[in-house]
């Protein structure tokens, strides 16, 4: 058995998902890690851990029907084989968690409970321990259309179920005016925090000219919003790219994020404040250290599906692509991008085409990635820059050096990678594509 398979029938014991703590456990102790270890890369304590631990290998017993403790588990599993039973409990039960749930068109975050969400535990489990600091600042960052929204919804649930308010503000919702002056956009951006709380907005009884917008903003916050909660408050801040595309609010407004993070420590009442930032690319507006809210707090990063992701998610599907090489082929296309795996298996799954022939229309102006490739070129035709740069990597084998700007910004369109300096494409769908539609 795989470890994929010891969770999947784990997973048929409990009739639900496994929590991410478990998950954790069982993936890391497969790995050799001991308690301690497991404790100090998630944050858990290693009693709780324990405790979480003994009732797995209780349940596995129970399912198996032979001792599993922590230090057989892996031996006692590895050599050992799914019955046809438990594979067709597997079957059932995700076949069933599928059949209720409706396979909405990919694009929009991933709905609490659905089974189509591929769960990344140790991300999870970091990020519910960060919300639950006081004064904390959890840095969230991936390019588009990796899953940020979708995570971001488990948190918020983790910080609903805890007693905690929470507030999720989009940038991209604020007009242009005000992201052009700074005193109307720390306005909306208190207005809209008090509306989602449903508070009446008393801006004008707390704003005062002579302070300035920055002060009179952290004393509404602190005075006003969090004073008339008794909760905690998680504050979620997606897109925040769309401020940085506007230098002179960034470089106000950044600051007194950190500034509030900073002050948490003296004062009791910003401690209630916890702070989420989404964004897709790095900051290079010129900010001081001791100024970047960029610098503090816990940095997660979203990852590519791995081949076994896709598998199961596949499976969730309604395909079985084990003993085929599907998983790999859609792999050597798309990479692991979660949108473009999800997209392709939700036209797979409506019997719309075949693997073979989305493959093969995959770069092309008929194939199902059409309208997410021309967005590409329609960024292109506006941003010559990033084209020039952008061309440098598609005619590179080895990978090149770019602008630290230009390099983050295709980063954060999801057409490239970085290591070590050095920018790679990210999948072979964007040569193909290019390619064919002459960008040369």
């Amino acid at each position: 058995m795989t470890i994929d398979e010891v969770i999947q029938l784990t997973r048929t014991r409990f009739k639900k998902d496994l929590y991410p703590v478990q998950e954790i456990i069982l993936r890391q102790v497969w790995e050799g890690k001991t308690y301690t270890s497991i404790a100090s890369a998630s944050h858990y304590g290693e009693h709780y851990l324990r405790n979480i631990a003994s009732s797995l290998w209780q349940s596995l017993s129970e399912i198996l029907q032979i001792p599993i403790s922590k230090s057989n588990f892996r031996s006692s599993l590895e050599s050992r084989f799914l019955t046809a039973e438990e594979r067709k409990l597997i079957e059932e039960f995700t076949r069933s968690q599928c059949l209720t749930t409706p396979l909405d068109y990919p694009g929009s975050p991933v709905p609490l409970g659905s089974p189509f969400y591929i769960h990344h535990p140790l991300i999870e489990e970091l990020a519910y321990r960060q919300i639950d600091k006081p004064g904390s600042v959890l840095r969230i960052k991936a390019p588009r259309k990796m899953g940020k929204s979708s995570l971001l919804l488990r948190i918020l649930e983790r910080a609903n179920s805890l007693g905690y308010q929470t507030v999720s503000l989009d940038f991209q919702q604020a007009d242009e005016a005000v992201l052009n002056n700074l005193d109307k956009f720390l306005r909306w951006f208190c207005a809209n925090i008090s509306r989602h709380l449903k508070l009446p907005p008393l801006l004008n009884d707390y704003w005062d000219e002579d302070m300035g917008s920055k002060v009179s903003c952290t004393i509404y916050l602190q005075q006003y919003v969090l004073a008339e909660i008794s909760s905690p408050l998680v504050l979620a801040l997606n897109e925040v790219n769309r401020i940085l595309e506007y230098p002179k609010i960034a470089r106000e407004f950044l600051p007194l994020l950190r500034s509030w993070h900073e002050e948490a420590k003296r004062i009791e009442t910003l401690g209630k404040l916890r702070l989420i930032v989404l964004h897709s690319t790095e900051i290079y507006i010129p900010l001081k250290l001791t100024e970047s809210p960029f610098n503090v707090g816990l940095p997660l990063q979203l990852p590519y599906f791995t081949k076994e992701q896709i598998l199961a998610l596949a499976q969730r599907h309604g395909l079985d692509w084990r003993d085929s090489p599907d998983a790999d082929r859609l792999m050597a296309m798309v990479g692991g991008h979660p949108y473009l795996v999800r997209l392709a298996l939700y036209h797979l799954c409506q019997n719309s085409v075949t693997l073979d022939r989305l493959l093969q229309e995959a770069s092309t102006i008929s194939g199902i990635y059409k309208d997410y490739l021309q967005n590409f070129w329609v960024a292109f035709q506006e941003y010559p820059q990033l084209a020039v740069a952008f061309k440098q990597v598609v005619k590179s084998d080895g990978g090149v050096e770019l602008d630290p700007i230009v390099a983050s910004k295709l980063m954060s369109m999801g057409l490239i990678h970085i290591d070590n300096n050095r920018c790679t494409l990210s999948c072979e769908l964007y040569r193909l594509y290019f390619y064919s539609q002459n960008f040369f």
